[in-house]
């Protein structure tokens, strides 16, 4: 273990001013670095093929909905990308970074709020997707990572959704502590209605807003607000998977996949920037930069702003500027508010 490594350890079993960042061995989205993959043959590969004819219809409908995009309505083209930000928000400030990571705390309001925005989003209910997640940054690229990146582009943006999971990675997930999970009333109600609530968030509500209230086509809510709306959502998420695990730079830990990727910034709405979040993944901002390219971000603060959150992890001042390993010069501490965002590699 470096000196930057055990600096990281004891700052993340310390109490924060802006929450708990919680020690190593109770956070489960700690990379695992005394897993081994087995050796011999891999398992085979088995095809989903239920899955693979709905996600292939579903991009279908979604490619002729690009093609009834001139003939909405402007509030119809409106009402689809706000349905595209709350699903987003969804998925990137409730699933990811409040119950994967739990990288910052929310008030029952919002948190009611965010589990209908996933809905929305349709990506697997809260728990399933946190489990996921959780497993994914404690093995990544190995065997045990749901989307590993290692085997390819296609299989980490897509094609592990359409084949049975490793062995591994069911292994492993069975054996994370997710009581925090189990007991969050928000996420188990969203799991136990979870087939209905998606179809009225993610296919009802969008297709008839723009039928009931202003008029247009359902033809046309359905294609572009519903489905074309949601394929993009999906790929949006997708892409942090595949190619913030393989094209970018690696300024915090050049010995990990994950990359800064501004192109999936944009697209995720502020999670591109993975190799930071990769070597943080407890810091709310999964960035250094704030609220820059990050709406995500921005939202969470605006909700502590209303008292809807409160007690955001981020990384220390206190830690080192730079990794001794870094492929580039020590960056200098990015003042956000009251606090500071110092880098250092894992």
């Amino acid at each position: 273990m470096t000196e930057a490594e055990a600096l990281e350890n004891k700052q993340q079993q310390r109490k924060s001013s802006n929450g708990d960042v919680l020690p190593e061995s109770a956070r489960e989205d700690a990379f695992d670095h005394t897993y081994k993959e087995k050796e011999g043959p891999k398992p085979p590969r088995i095809i989903v093929w239920k899955n693979v004819i709905l996600m292939t219809l579903l991009h279908i409908g979604a490619f002729y909905g690009v093609f009834v995009v001139p003939s909405a309505s402007r509030l119809t083209l409106l009402w689809s990308v706000l349905c595209f930000l709350i699903s987003a928000l969804g998925v990137t400030a409730g699933a990811h970074r409040l119950w994967s990571h739990r990288s910052y705390k929310a008030t029952l309001p919002l948190k009611i709020f965010l589990g209908v925005a996933n809905s929305m989003a349709f990506q697997n209910d809260i728990f399933e997707w946190a489990r996921d997640h959780r497993v994914h940054h404690k093995y990544s690229e190995t065997d045990a990572d749901p989307h590993n990146a290692v085997r390819g582009f296609f299989f980490a943006h897509i094609g592990w959704l359409l084949v049975r999971k490793h062995p591994d990675v069911i292994e492993k997930g069975r054996k994370l502590e997710l009581t925090d999970l189990l007991a969050d009333k928000v996420v188990m109600f969203q799991r136990k209605h979870y087939k209905l609530s998606v179809l009225v968030m993610c296919f009802f509500i969008p297709t008839i807003v723009p039928w009931y209230l202003w008029g247009e086509s359902l033809w046309v809510a359905y294609f572009v607000p519903t489905l074309l709306r949601y394929t993009l959502v999906l790929n949006a998420t997708w892409l942090v998977n595949s190619a913030a695990h393989m094209w970018g730079n690696r300024p915090y830990d050049k010995n990990i996949n994950p990359r800064e990727n501004k192109f999936v910034t944009f697209s995720a709405i502020g999670e591109g920037f993975h190799n930071y979040h990769h070597t943080f993944p407890y810091d709310y901002a999964t960035s250094e930069f704030g609220c820059k390219l990050n709406l995500t971000t921005c939202f969470i603060d605006f909700m502590c702003f209303l008292g809807l959150a409160k007690d955001r992890k981020k990384v220390s001042r206190q830690l080192p500027l730079s990794h001794p390993d870094s492929q580039q010069l020590p960056i200098t501490c990015q003042q956000y508010g009251k606090q500071s965002f110092c880098p250092v590699g894992r």
